[in-house]
C-alpha cells in the first residue's frame, strides 16, 4: 500500500511538471497570444504580426534561434525580451506555472 501511494506522488508531480495543455490553451485566449499568432484550436482574431503557431513541436527552432525544447519555451514565455531585445513579441508577464501550460499546449500542435 505504501509503494502505491509513493508511486501515485511520483506520477502526480510527473504531470505537473509537464503541464495542462487543456489549460494552456485557454490561457493562450487569455493572454491575448492570437492578436499576433494565428494558433489552431484557440478562439479569437488571427493574427499576422507573429509567425503562426501551428506544427510548434516540429520547429527545431523558437523565434529562429533558440532551440525548440520545454526549458527554452517555458523561459521564452515567461520573457521574450529578456532572451533576445531586438524581438517584437512583448512581455506579457507570464507567470512560470502559466507557461508550463502554455508550453504543454504548443507541443501538442505537430
Amino acid at each position: 500500500m505504501k509503494r502505491a501511494f509513493v508511486l501515485l506522488l511520483v506520477l502526480a508531480a510527473c504531470k505537473q511538471e509537464n503541464g495542462n495543455a487543456q489549460h494552456g490553451k485557454e490561457l493562450m485566449q487569455k493572454y491575448g497570444c492570437t492578436s499576433c499568432h494565428e494558433i489552431p484550436g484557440v478562439p479569437g482574431p488571427r493574427g499576422s504580426v507573429g509567425p503562426p503557431l501551428d506544427h510548434m513541436a516540429a520547429r527545431t527552432t523558437i523565434a529562429g534561434k533558440f532551440p525548440n525544447n520545454p526549458e527554452t519555451m517555458m523561459k521564452w514565455l515567461q520573457n521574450p525580451q529578456s532572451m533576445d531585445p531586438q524581438n517584437t513579441m512583448p512581455n506579457l508577464n507570464v507567470t512560470p506555472e502559466d507557461s508550463r501550460d502554455m508550453t504543454a499546449f504548443l507541443y501538442t500542435l505537430k
